[in-house]
C-alpha cells in the first residue's frame, strides 16, 4: 500500500507504562525454559506498539510454549490492564480453561496490576515475570514480534486503526499460526504441533 495522501505520522516512540511495582512479588518461575511438553502448561505474554494513520496502538498477545501458537491477542489504543485482561480472558476460555498454568510477562504495570493478579490468583494460574531489564527471559515474545514486524507491518503503511487490525489478523491466523514452521516443535506449524500432540494423547 502507497504512502500518498498520508498524514503525517509521529516517529517518537510511545512513553512506556512498564515500570516496576512493589505490589507483590515477582518471582520468575519459568527460568528460561522455554520447551514444553505438553500445550497448555506455560502461556508468555507482552505487548508491543505499531502505528496505524499517525497514532500507536497497543498490539497484546499470548502465546503457548509447547507449539508456539498465539492463541489469543487483542490491539488497543491503549496499553492499560484492560488490555491484559481482554487477552487472558479469551485465551482462557478458548483452551477449555486449563488447571495448573503458569503465565510468565515481564514486570509491566499491565502484569502487575492488582486487578489482574487478583484474576490470576482466582484462577489458581502461576504468575511468572522476567527479571527486571532483561527481555531475554521472554524471549519467545520478543521473537514473535519481531518476526510479526519484518515480514507483516514494517513492510505496509497503514492509514487506520481497521487496515492495521486486519493485516495482524492475516498474519496471525492465515500464516503464523498455520503455515509457519517453528525450530521449538520440530520445525512443524503451531498447528501441526498441536494436531499432532493432541493426536497421540
Amino acid at each position: 500500500m502507497g504512502s500518498m495522501d498520508l498524514p503525517e505520522m509521529s516517529t517518537a516512540r510511545p512513553k512506556s507504562t512498564c515500570r516496576r511495582t512493589d505490589s507483590g512479588r515477582c518471582s520468575n518461575h519459568l527460568q528460561q525454559r522455554f520447551s514444553q511438553d505438553a500445550p497448555d502448561l506455560v502461556r508468555v505474554s507482552d505487548i508491543t506498539y505499531l502505528r496505524a494513520g499517525g497514532k500507536w496502538y497497543y498490539l497484546c498477545v499470548i502465546i503457548d510454549l509447547f507449539s508456539r501458537k498465539v492463541i489469543s491477542w487483542h490491539l488497543s489504543g491503549k496499553a492499560d490492564v484492560s488490555l491484559v485482561i481482554t487477552v487472558f480472558q479469551k485465551a482462557y476460555a478458548c483452551r477449555n480453561s486449563p488447571c495448573g498454568l503458569m503465565f510468565h510477562s515481564d514486570r509491566g504495570t499491565q502484569y502487575t496490576a492488582f486487578a489482574f493478579r487478583q484474576l490470576l490468583d482466582s484462577l489458581n494460574v502461576v504468575q511468572s515475570f522476567s527479571k527486571k531489564g532483561y527481555p531475554f527471559d521472554n524471549a519467545v515474545c520478543e521473537c514473535f514480534f519481531k518476526y510479526l514486524k519484518k515480514e507483516e507491518t514494517n513492510r505496509r503503511t497503514y492509514r487506520t486503526f481497521d487496515e492495521l487490525h486486519l493485516s495482524i489478523f492475516e498474519y496471525i491466523e492465515g500464516y503464523y499460526n498455520t503455515r509457519r514452521p517453528h525450530s521449538s516443535p520440530g520445525y512443524l506449524t503451531p498447528k501441526e504441533a498441536e494436531s499432532a500432540y493432541w493426536g497421540q494423547n
